[in-house]
């Protein structure tokens, strides 16, 4: 059996929000306001959403809900189109990455075995009927890697190389010997 544990979790978190960080701190400021697409989030609303997104993760476990039919989900959507929607400048965006990141983090860091393994309910008619707050708690990184390949994309449509293409670009570049 592999023993991920919550420490494990938490220093892939950092590491994945810390690839998000470094594209926030490559994008211009004047690019924050760039959408792909209509209808789209610009960059600083993604990144802000970005931010954002591990606090539903968050309170549900820190509250230890174990069944999420008692979530009121159109309040919590409201607060976060609310939150994410704030206007902020880059730095300030840079900074709600780095501590939300931190606040999540810091409760994986602590996230025991008997707690992972837990079940938690989901609404009716969903599958599977449960999941372990494992599995649960691994989502905010996965939706954070979905929009980080929308944030590459961005990139390069305003004129950006990517640093981890950058960094495979350098890899193959070496010779081998």
């Amino acid at each position: 059996m592999i023993n991920y544990t919550g420490k494990d979790l938490a220093r892939s978190f950092r590491d994945v929000r810390g690839n998000t960080i470094t594209i926030a701190e490559e994008i211009p400021a004047e690019k924050y306001s760039f959408q792909a697409a209509p209808d789209v989030r610009s960059v600083g609303r993604l990144l802000a959403h970005i931010a954002l997104a591990p606090r539903f993760q968050l309170t549900t476990h820190r509250n230890r809900v174990a069944d999420i039919t008692t979530i009121n989900f159109a309040e919590v959507v409201a607060s976060s189109s609310t939150e994410e929607a704030k206007t902020r400048t880059k730095a300030e965006i840079v900074e709600l990455l780095r501590t939300e990141c931190e606040a999540y983090a810091s409760f994986l860091d602590g996230a025991t075995e008997a707690f992972l393994a837990e079940r938690v309910t989901m609404p009716p008619g969903a599958q599977p009927a449960a999941k372990s707050r494992f599995e649960m708690l691994m989502s905010p990184k996965e939706h954070e890697m979905h929009h980080r390949g929308q944030l590459m994309l961005v990139q390069r449509m305003i004129g950006l190389v990517p640093h981890l293409t950058r960094r495979q670009q350098e890899r193959v570049a070496q010779p081998r010997g």
